[in-house]
């Protein structure tokens, strides 16, 4: 299935962006680089969202260690590739002050993006969430700078407890409400599983939409539906699973000599086929 020219122009992209947040519950898959956002957009996605993790492991870095500049340039490039709307992976905005991240999500506001998100996570495993006031005055910061564009980019608030070591949902779902108090669009809890919580958060926040991330299989589309979730993102999980092929393959071919994982890869002449299609 190809993409559709109709969505190219990011004006539109933004405003289909939206439309898709108002109802329903759809999958956003996070592709690592141009080329593989071409082939999910063939599948028939209707948006994409970036990663920081998949984007790190290309540049030979770990998530979390990339820069402001590849992040921008990242983004140009997964834009250009497809013509349907694309989330950024802003991790934390590149800064910690507010009007710092507001100057950077300026930058980000310019390269055809239809959506992007903030992170509350500092990085200091001893102290792994901004101060919550601080949190809440770098969302707002975002806020104003989109909205200072005047480009309808969608803002989605992100609260890290569950994946940096302090999984309380009662803390989660007064940061994600507070996000959505200082004018995030979209609220979203990586690491939350259990649907007890998904659904706490559901109600939090509501009627703005929340988004989940399913990096395994402890879950359908069907059943996060089922609980009122908006949007379903992967994060790094596809890419560690290319990653995990292209290791099999290789180990394969270091450790014994012989090359069987290589007879399943994908045929070149499809790949080819894929890469010209429009």
């Amino acid at each position: 299935m190809g993409t559709n020219p109709g969505l190219a122009h990011a004006g539109d992209r933004c405003r289909v962006f939206r439309q898709l947040h108002q109802s329903g519950c759809f999958v956003i898959p996070n592709p690592w680089d141009a080329g593989s956002a071409r082939l999910l957009a063939q599948l028939g996605f209707p948006a994409l969202a970036t990663t920081s993790s998949g984007l790190a492991w290309t540049l030979g870095k770990a998530d979390n260690h990339i820069t402001l500049q590849d992040a921008l340039g990242h983004l140009r490039s997964v834009t250009q590739a497809v013509r349907i709307p694309i989330n950024a992976d802003f991790e934390g905005g590149f800064a910690i002050e507010p009007e710092n991240v507001s100057t950077n999500v300026t930058a980000a506001t310019d390269t055809g993006i239809a959506g992007l998100s903030i992170e509350d996570s500092t990085g200091n495993a001893a102290n792994p969430l901004f101060e919550f006031a601080l949190a809440v005055e770098r969302i707002r910061a975002a806020r104003q700078a989109i909205d200072k564009s005047g480009t309808g980019i969608l803002l989605t608030g992100r609260s890290e407890g569950f994946i940096v070591g302090r999984p309380d949902i009662a803390e989660t779902i007064q940061r994600l409400t507070a996000y959505a108090e200082a004018g995030a669009d979209c609220l979203y809890a990586p690491g939350i599983r259990n649907r007890a919580d998904i659904t706490a958060v559901v109600k939090a926040v509501a009627p703005k939409p929340v988004n989940v991330l399913v990096g395994s299989d402890f879950t359908t589309v069907a059943e996060l539906a089922d609980l009122g979730v908006r949007r379903i993102s992967v994060g790094g999980a596809l890419a560690r699973a290319a990653w995990t092929g292209f290791l099999e393959a290789a180990s394969e071919i270091a450790s014994q000599g012989t090359f069987t994982h290589l007879a399943r890869a994908v045929p070149l002449v499809d790949l080819d086929e894929s890469f010209t299609a429009e």
